[in-house]
């Protein structure tokens, strides 16, 4: 590259924005009876915000990927950025709850295609050995949000209403576009162009797409209680609006220590690390059936599943990118956009289904059916395991470090 840059303010620009982008992902869960309250809707209409959101990314990283795959990566992330901001803007000032929905849409369409030019540019920006490390920085701004971006955006919502929730949101968003204007560099090389037959050879791989419906299962499996969470705690086990902002905090936490620990644990051997922590994930959510209604054994329970939520996301993402070196070397980028669409399939599935499961049964039977999701994803991924064993000697040696 002609222009000098400096990777350190590059990738503290694209964390800003990741801060923003995790921040807005999740934030409708804790408005979620803010939302009832103003539109008078029921839970199961509140929870489309997550559901639709997540409709949106999923459709958005391929088909934004295909449509922006040659522009420019520093004009694209403007792009990016003013969408999300405009989205965000949309849905605080929204007179009925379709605009709101509209704006969630928006906003997650710049959602899915940040998550994978971002990580291009973190990678592009420092030298080969330190592409893994820089990533790892650009998604550290995820983590931060999901410890205090959510809660922080509950709070200004409970203290001036939900609309200055999306308004602090879109203030984040402008920080982020300022600190993508002037920190990433102007000239980074264009990606292989992605391909409308690149998602066809990705769906038609019977590895890649078994992958694909593991992630989507099993990730999702926690947003059938995840999505109603803030109604669970206040009406099932009786906390207090105040004390729910705290517990999200300490949640976020949680989150963070399982992502960690997620990530080191799949380095080696990802199919079988995630094996165990999907089985972590669904003793989890049969144990929060039987305490939903218990004050503090209730709470304790969502804490421990705050670690077992997220912290097959590395591994997910690693095997992926593991099986397409292999067999789509050509849509190694497709296959993570793809990816990061069956994470949302996921939420989007977890989301409706818990939706329905609180209209007929009740909230406290959520965390059952999420149980029933991760347990498809395990017998799937248990034959995803006996289809990589004759190839596990083929992943690259820097795979299996």
């Amino acid at each position: 590259m002609s222009q000098k840059v400096n990777p350190t303010w590059t990738l503290l620009a694209l964390a800003i924005s990741a801060f923003a982008i995790g921040s807005t992902e999740f934030i409708s869960v804790g408005l979620m009876p803010m939302l009832v309250s103003s539109f008078h809707i029921d839970l199961a209409q509140a929870g489309l915000t997550v559901s639709v959101y997540a409709l949106g990314i999923m459709v958005g990283a391929p088909v934004m990927t295909l449509l922006t795959g040659r522009l420019n990566r520093h004009r694209l992330m403007m792009l990016i950025m003013g969408l999300f901001i405009v989205g965000n803007l949309l849905a605080a000032v929204a007179p009925t709850f379709n605009v709101l929905l509209l704006g969630r849409i928006i906003a997650a369409l710049a959602h899915g295609i940040f998550m994978t030019v971002a990580s291009v540019i973190a990678a592009d920006v420092v030298a080969p050995e330190k592409r893994a490390s820089a990533i790892a920085v650009m998604f550290t701004g995820l983590t931060v949000a999901t410890v205090t971006g959510v809660p922080l955006g509950t709070m200004i919502g409970q203290l001036g209403g939900w609309r200055w929730s999306f308004i602090f949101i879109s203030g984040i968003g402008v920080l982020g576009l300022l600190a993508d204007y002037w920190l990433i560099p102007r000239n980074l090389p264009l990606p292989t162009k992605a391909t409308a037959r690149g998602i066809i050879r990705v769906l038609t791989n019977p590895q890649l797409l078994l992958a694909l419906l593991v992630t989507a299962l099993g990730y999702g499996g926690t947003f059938v209680a995840y999505t109603y969470l803030s109604p669970l705690l206040e009406q099932s086990m009786g906390w207090s609006a105040s004390a729910v902002v705290v517990i999200l905090v300490v949640y976020g936490l949680m989150v963070a220590l399982g992502n960690t620990l997620g990530g080191r644990w799949a380095n080696q051997r990802p199919l079988v690390a995630l094996f165990k922590m999907f089985v972590g994930l669904l003793v989890t959510l049969l144990v929060l059936a039987v305490t939903a209604h218990s004050h503090w054994l209730g709470l304790l329970t969502v804490l421990v599943m705050g670690i077992f939520a997220f912290m097959n996301v590395p591994g997910l993402q690693l095997y992926i990118v593991q099986l397409a070196e292999i067999h789509t070397p050509q849509d190694i980028t497709m296959a993570s956009a793809l990816n990061i669409s069956a994470f949302n399939v996921g939420i989007a599935l977890g989301s409706g289904i818990g939706g329905q499961v609180t209209t007929q049964f009740g909230l406290a039977w959520t965390p059952v059916f999420g149980a029933l999701m991760v347990a498809v994803s395990l017998i799937l991924l248990a034959g995803l395991i006996w289809l990589a064993r004759p190839v596990e000697n083929e992943l690259p040696e820097d795979c299996e470090d």
